[in-house]
């Protein structure tokens, strides 16, 4: 059975220690990602889609602690161009997690084209990437912790129902997440 993002959410979050970064994609992801666990070294986007994945690059490019980007299909879509960039820089401390549940979940769940005709493994394969796609929560928790005790640049595709769990909104205004995010970089 197919997980929900909340549950992929919850199993990067258990898993995670206290050195690596999480960025999280715009609108309901960022939002669950607060509820289930607000840290320092979480980077909420709050107004750019399709940018997760290119904002993780550019951190693990630049310091040494493992980055996960939590990122969804719609996002990848519109900014397919960073999968090519990652496979070419090739970090060893990334993990993308693409939360692929086939819909603009934070727009009203309108299908993308994952429902139909493109798959983001063969994609990220095609870019240089190892991925791989998981279908349940087990799977998926199995390849992120695999992918914690390499030193490999590594996509996970984590296919997922459409669904948003009733998250309230960031409190924290976006300025202070911004330099307590850069704060805590620093430690």
């Amino acid at each position: 059975m197919l997980p929900r993002r909340i549950d992929i959410i919850k199993k990067i979050v258990e898993n995670v220690g206290d050195k690596e970064i999480i960025v999280s994609n715009i609108g309901i992801p960022s939002k669950e990602l607060y509820y289930v666990k607000d840290r320092e070294r979480n980077f909420y986007m709050l107004g750019s889609m399709g940018l997760a994945s290119s904002i993780g690059l550019g951190l693990a490019l630049n310091c040494k602690d493992k980055v996960i980007v939590i990122d969804g299909d719609g996002s990848i879509l519109m900014n397919l161009g960073s999968l090519s960039t990652i496979g070419y820089t090739n970090p060893k401390n990334y993990i993308l997690v693409i939360v692929d549940n086939s819909s603009y979940g934070s727009t009203g769940n309108q299908k993308t084209q994952t429902s139909k005709n493109t798959n983001l493994e063969i994609v990220a394969k095609g870019c240089g990437l190892e991925a791989v796609t998981t279908y349940t929560l087990e799977e998926f928790e199995k390849e992120f912790k695999k992918s914690l005790k390499e030193n490999k640049c590594r996509v996970i595709i984590a296919k997922a129902i459409p669904y948003n769990e009733k998250c309230p909104n960031i409190e924290i205004p976006p300025v202070v997440l911004k330099y307590r995010f850069m704060e805590a970089l620093k430690k």
